[in-house]
């Protein structure tokens, strides 16, 4: 007979430095993965508000929360990824006891989440992941791929409620949290995404080339690197023993960010640059991070969140 076959789930929400949604989203695009399926916004979310365009009327648009799968051509394990837009204010386990229900109807085995955890980390460091585990064979896991081990603590949000919600359903659930510094935290820090997603994929064993995102994180903690010396240098810190820096928060896993307002207004120019790079990842899904990033330098990812994440609907 031959070998059967495993899906593991991630699932993601957004927090901090949106280390867990760059994780998914690098995943649905090196992946080539396809929605599958779709929780109902209005179970989740109320409607607050509408919006209102040259004095006409408009339902806000609520959050919206998908399922991805890639199924694996090379006979390993095959991936499902959750991706929800934003956290709902209530609700929260009742939607991660739907979420392991579903799971266990695609046959996934094995249940991860992606956090950002707030460390006195310098902007330029190597970000190191932290661990754990519903279990004893993946807290083995974890130990035996050299993952820090999360001794005590707690994972805020649904990142951490879903593990919780599968660990007592009996799936097995690791959640896996990126270290980033405490400057500037609802600036993204791809850096943490891509040590997490160093680690699972070397747990699952996928295909995965993780070299755009190393990059784009090189590029990020360049930026925050700089904006802290010229913080320092605002300061006029000479002597840190005169001028101790301020304290840093204890490490802690990152709760979800609120949404990020609609972002400023493109040139022409930039406009023209995001239809062309909508145009190529629509053609290539692969180069769908390429766009995620050319949006998240704008500031206007939330605005084209919706569309990016048609991209990746069962082409007709």
């Amino acid at each position: 007979m031959g070998e059967l076959r495993e899906r593991w789930l991630v699932a993601a929400w957004p927090g901090l430095g949106q280390v867990a949604t760059t994780a998914a989203i690098y995943l649905l695009s090196k992946l080539e993965m396809h929605q599958v399926g779709e929780f109902t916004a209005r179970d989740l979310f109320e409607l607050e508000s509408v919006e209102v365009t040259d004095g006409l009327l408009h339902a806000t648009r609520l959050p919206r929360s998908r399922l991805f799968v890639w199924n694996n051509p090379y006979h390993g394990r095959d991936i499902v990824v959750f991706l929800g837009e934003a956290q709902p204010p209530t609700g929260k386990l009742a939607l991660c006891q739907r979420l392991v229900a579903t799971s266990r109807a695609l046959d996934v085995s094995r249940v991860f989440t992606f956090s950002a955890m707030i460390t006195a980390m310098a902007p330029g460091a190597a970000p190191r992941v932290f661990g754990a585990a519903s279990d004893a064979s993946g807290l083995s896991d974890l130990k035996r791929h050299e993952v820090a081990v999360l001794h005590e603590g707690r994972i805020a949000g649904l990142n951490g409620v879903a593990l919780s919600a599968a660990g007592e359903a009996g799936l097995p659930a690791v959640g896996l949290l990126g270290e980033m510094p405490a400057l500037a935290p609802q600036l993204p820090f791809p850096s943490a995404s891509a040590a997490v997603l160093r680690v699972f994929k070397e747990l699952a064993g996928l295909p995965l080339d993780l070299s755009e995102l190393e990059e784009y994180g090189r590029s990020m903690q360049g930026q925050l690197a700089s904006l802290y010396e010229r913080v320092e240098e605002a300061l006029e810190i000479e002597d840190p023993s005169a001028h101790p820096a301020p304290p840093v928060p204890p490490p802690t896993t990152a709760p979800s960010a609120p949404q990020q307002g609609r972002g400023p207004v493109l040139s022409p120019e930039e406009a023209t640059r995001v239809e062309r790079l909508f145009g190529e990842a629509g053609r290539e899904r692969v180069k769908a991070f390429e766009l995620k990033r050319e949006l998240d330098k704008l500031g206007v990812f939330p605005r084209y969140e919706d569309r990016f994440l048609d991209l990746f609907e069962p082409r007709r």
